[in-house]
């Protein structure tokens, strides 16, 4: 185990520039809004949910909701990791200092501005869909200039993205018709992203701390995973078809996805909690789409089948990856403390009562709804205590970044 007691992120690239560290390198900035937000975001949404708190005038409560988590605070980390992981697989740089704190207030703007009274909404749609084109525009060169041609789809994913953010907010404005909810489309995006991310560095992150072990990697399943990926976006964004039709696939991508997470597995993972959390990042993705097949074929509660994604799949999978890459660029060893890892525990525990609570005993939905965002704020708040002095930091080995 000699390995994890090293970052395996050494290799640095291209010197930041001299300037204030939350933004010498893009992980900082964007982890550290993500940790605030999904703890913010979570904890005022059941007041709103309930009609204690008013959601902003462009939104409906189940709107502002679903937006802000996608467009917010994944969005946060995506640009956080592609901004640092960009970097390290090209060997070019991406943005840092002044331009990266740029795009970080852009960021935090699109979420305070619809709360502002008085703000045109021409002017926060604009600002909030700004953001990840212009996280595009900043990979622009170093991805199309890296020798990995396969890396490029990360810029029509993000332009896809934005354009979902788009016609989001047009559909808010009954200015857009005849297609399916942008923000269901954002969420395949979102899955797709992690597909992409986890076939590439969940092999490489398990394989580097665990002795002798070697990821089998089928390329039927690698091909299928993209392909049915597809498929469900093309039929998100569609009018509806018979539930059977994407019903059916969930469940296909379900089964390809459970024998590509089988062969990522070695039963040593579960000594370490930066490598287990990863690992039940994806297992929720299997289940949610296992789930999510069986609601479209009206056999299991179509609002938990959703929640198995976004606050397993995505939840529990980002934090950890931001967990990994902070501590990786920061000289630090990989693995996580018992302090993070009761946050990993605390929020798979959120995303067990968000689907099975309210699915199987829904007479006290509301008590399991605030059961479970009351257990993702604490496993934020634990993510945010811990990792913001981290990231205001410098690196502790004196490296850049």
């Amino acid at each position: 185990m000699d390995k994890l007691k090293q970052s395996s992120d050494i290799t640095p690239g291209p010197s930041s520039r001299p300037g204030w560290v939350p933004f010498a390198l893009g992980f900082r900035p964007f982890f550290l809004l993500a940790g605030f937000a999904g703890a913010l975001l979570m904890a005022i949404w059941p007041p709103v949910w309930q009609g204690r708190l008013a959601a902003p005038a462009h939104y409906a409560a189940s709107a502002w909701h679903g937006h802000e988590m996608l467009f917010g605070y994944a969005a946060a980390v995506i640009a956080g990791f592609l901004l640092t992981a960009v970097r390290n697989w090209t060997g070019r740089p991406t943005w840092t200092g002044r331009r990266l704190g740029l795009l970080a207030l852009l960021w935090l703007g699109g979420r305070l501005l619809p709360w502002a009274e008085g703000v045109p909404v021409s002017l926060l749609v604009t600002v909030d869909v700004a953001f990840l084109p212009l996280v595009a525009l900043s990979l622009y060169r170093p991805l199309w200039d890296g020798q990995n041609r396969v890396n490029r789809v990360f810029l029509p994913l993000l332009l896809l993205m934005g354009l979902a953010n788009l016609l989001s907010h047009l559909q808010l404005l009954d200015l857009f018709a005849g297609l399916g909810d942008m923000r269901r489309v954002m969420l395949d995006l979102v899955l797709l992203l992690i597909a992409l991310v986890g076939g590439r560095v969940m092999p490489f992150f398990t394989r580097s701390v665990l002795p002798g072990f070697e990821p089998t990697q089928r390329p039927w399943v690698e091909r299928l995973t993209f392909v049915i990926l597809a498929l469900i976006v093309l039929i998100d964004l569609a009018p509806p078809l018979p539930g059977a039709v994407s019903g059916l696939l969930w469940l296909a991508f379900a089964m390809v996805q459970a024998i590509r997470l089988a062969g990522w597995f070695d039963v040593r993972m579960f000594r370490l909690p930066v490598l287990w959390v990863l690992h039940a990042g994806y297992a929720w993705l299997v289940l949610g789409a296992m789930l999510n097949g069986l609601a479209r074929l009206g056999l299991f509660a179509s609002t938990s089948a959703l929640h198995a994604l976004t606050v397993g799949a995505v939840g529990v999978f980002t934090i950890g990856m931001m967990a990994r890459v902070a501590n990786g660029h920061t000289g630090r060893p990989i693995d996580v403390t018992r302090f993070i890892t009761f946050a990993f525990l605390a929020m798979n525990a959120a995303a067990l009562i968000r689907v099975f609570g309210t699915a199987q005993w829904g007479s006290h939905y509301l008590l399991w709804v605030d059961l479970s965002a009351a257990l993702w704020v604490l496993g934020f708040v634990l993510f945010a205590w811990h990792y913001a002095p981290i990231l205001l930091r410098p690196r502790v080995d004196g490296r850049p970044g």
